[in-house]
């Protein structure tokens, strides 16, 4: 039985780009024409309890709320239509914040660069206890939501997801054979935005209007102390 503190072991985090049409809309990006994907590292994960979201000096931090995947086995070149395979291949659920430094990925956007420093510091990737996927019996029709200070920024149903499970399962898994243990995340609805230090984050997800406890992830932000200091590239 997979506990919360293996997530730490995980191979890699595969995160989906530009999965709801409003998001896509509020940051003026191109709709996808396919599954759009970037890593975040391990060393970005923060366990349940494990501390604050650190906010780098110079850095625009944003929050993003997503459906996360847990696999539980070995997935390469899955056919998009092998609905059975994908969800096969889900060990268990999870929810995540994947926290971003937007003014890098701004940065980063125009000039070409890769994004791995917007999206790959310490504490980066927020994520919720173990969800057995009993308790998430369709993962297309859940409410993920996201509140700063009690004030809810975003809550949307993940039925409005561009691309669905097996077919991100299958694009992702035609460039990286994917291992048990390893972490998807499935895109952010809209509303994102900005935290500075001091504010608290609380996120969740609702199955048919009820709340799952083990899903619930309450984290501060904190400003760093590293003599890390965002400068243009």
């Amino acid at each position: 039985m997979a506990s919360v503190a293996s997530l730490k072991q995980a191979g890699k985090v595969v995160c989906i780009g530009r999965n709801y049409a409003d998001h896509i809309t509020e940051l003026n990006s191109a709709r996808p024409k396919q599954p759009f994907f970037f890593l975040k590292p391990t060393s970005s994960l923060l366990l349940p309890g494990a501390g604050p979201v650190i906010r780098p000096k110079g850095v625009d931090l944003h929050y993003e709320v997503e459906l996360a995947l847990i696999l539980g086995k070995q997935v390469k070149d899955l056919a998009a239509d092998d609905e059975k395979g994908a969800f096969d291949a889900i060990e268990h659920y999870a929810l995540s914040i994947d926290m971003t430094a937007r003014n890098i990925q701004n940065e980063a956007k125009k000039k070409g660069l890769p994004w791995s420093i917007a999206k790959g510091f310490d504490t980066f990737l927020p994520i919720s206890n173990l969800i057995e996927k009993s308790a998430i019996p369709n993962p297309h029709s859940v409410d993920i939501y996201l509140t700063v200070n009690d004030k809810v920024q975003q809550s949307d149903s993940t039925e409005l997801m561009l691309f669905q499970i097996p077919r991100m399962l299958s694009d992702i898994s035609k460039v990286f054979t994917l291992e048990k243990g390893d972490i998807i995340l499935t895109g952010t609805p809209k509303g994102v935005g900005p935290v500075v230090p001091g504010d608290i984050m609380r996120a969740g997800i609702k199955v048919n209007g009820k709340e799952l406890e083990e899903a619930k992830i309450e984290v501060a932000v904190e400003e760093s102390t590293s003599s890390y200091e965002y400068a243009e590239t």
